[in-house]
């Protein structure tokens, strides 16, 4: 019993003591709850930067930051913002009392003990700090309604659209080809082609990259698998993959694109200004060309751009003459459509003698035409129009 007793009384004791120990411990050791609060601050500061480091990287090569590290950033720049102000408003407080000489004891046990706490939570967010992975590849858009930049599905396209979709469809062509110069339209068509294949279900997915002149392999391959959700060996899945805008030959090996009789059930289509890459270089079974529009469809394009405007009487003529200057190409319709558009007769007179003797030494007709009206709207075209409608004809229209 006097056992029992005793021990009953000690630990009756210590929950009687050990409340009023509690704040002188945080007296005794306020320096070092405030010392060791600025090192754990110190370590979060230093592990923020470096995570921020391997972000930023991953931006530039353009990559999307997972949701958590998203978080757990914007959660250690709130705790450092927080901790900073803590620790600055202690110093303050402190020098304040008797200019530094007297110590003010009920201060410093809130101080420490809010010193403490806040160590304690630093370490909960290093804890945290571990991720899966930092970043994953940014998805391109899925192929949806094609963005037609004033083009429509005209009546002579159409015939090109299907004998695209009928290559498609044939067992034996794994491998199509689209060419036809800058600004014919070749990137629009080949959109309607992946609208058109997913609508009536051709394929189980359907991709598109552009490959430009001087291509990344390694951003193509990360863009198509990322697009895709799945690996490309996944022989079951009939897959659709169209490469805009190639200008030389492109291991598709290398890149991780599977073709041939070995997967039948992958369908390439690639476009380019060049017959012969499509065929000598990159081994198309099947080339189809896109040529210019003619001229009752580019005169009907041009009016639908200009709209109301060319009702006047007297610019009737002029807007035909201008529409026939652009040789039935797309982009040159367009961007002379909206270039002109809502300005007065004597813009639209000036523009029709622009496009009549500008051609540029060393361009072909074709493309003095491009050049011709790209130059025209350029002029009318104001700010971000302008460069977005050089950077059409400079990317492969």
């Amino acid at each position: 019993m006097a056992e029992i007793a005793i021990a009953i009384a000690a630990k009756v004791v210590e929950y009687l003591v050990a409340p009023i120990g509690r704040p002188f411990g945080y007296l005794f050791n306020y320096r070092s709850n405030i010392d060791n609060l600025v090192h754990q601050v110190e370590k979060l500061g230093d592990a923020r930067a470096g995570l921020q480091h391997f972000m930023d990287e991953a931006i530039r090569n353009g990559d999307e930051i997972e949701v958590d590290v998203d978080k757990w950033l914007i959660g250690a720049n709130g705790f450092m913002e927080e901790a900073g102000k803590f620790l600055e408003d202690g110093k303050k407080a402190n020098k304040s009392c008797f200019m530094g000489l007297c110590p003010n004891l009920k201060l410093q046990y809130k101080l420490s003990r809010a010193a403490k706490k806040k160590a304690k939570e630093v370490v909960e967010i290093q804890r945290a700090r571990k991720f899966e992975r930092l970043s994953c590849r940014a998805p391109l858009p899925r192929i949806g309604s094609a963005s037609l930049r004033g083009y429509k599905a005209l009546e002579s396209r159409m015939s090109t659209l299907n004998q695209i979709m009928e290559a498609l469809r044939d067992g034996d062509d794994n491998m199509i080809g689209v060419w036809g110069m800058g600004g014919v339209g070749k990137t629009t068509l080949v959109e309607q082609v992946a609208k058109h294949a997913k609508e009536h279900k051709l394929f189980d997915e359907v991709v598109m990259a552009s490959v430009f002149q001087n291509p990344d392999l390694r951003k193509i391959q990360g863009q198509l698998a990322d697009m895709l959700g799945l690996k490309f060996e996944e022989e079951k899945k009939k897959i659709l993959i169209i490469l805009d805008d190639i200008w030389a030959q492109l291991d598709l090996e290398e890149v991780g694109i599977p073709f041939g009789d070995d997967h039948k059930g992958c369908k390439i289509v690639l476009t380019s200004r060049n017959k012969h890459v499509l065929s000598n270089e990159m081994g198309t079974q099947k080339d189809i060309p896109v040529l210019h529009l003619p001229e009752k469809e580019a005169l009907v394009l041009f009016k639908k751009i200009v709209g109301d405007s060319i009702d006047k009487q007297d610019l009737q003529a002029i807007v035909i003459n201008v529409a026939k200057e652009c040789a039935g190409l797309p982009i040159a319709l367009v961007t002379v459509a909206k270039a002109l558009k809502n300005k007065s007769v004597s813009i639209w007179k000036d523009a029709l003698q622009q496009l009549k003797r500008s051609m540029p030494t060393n361009i072909r007709r074709m493309d003095a035409m491009v050049y011709s009206s790209l130059e025209l709207s350029y002029k009318h075209l104001h700010g971000d129009e302008a460069i977005i409608v050089l950077a059409l004809w400079f990317n492969g229209y």
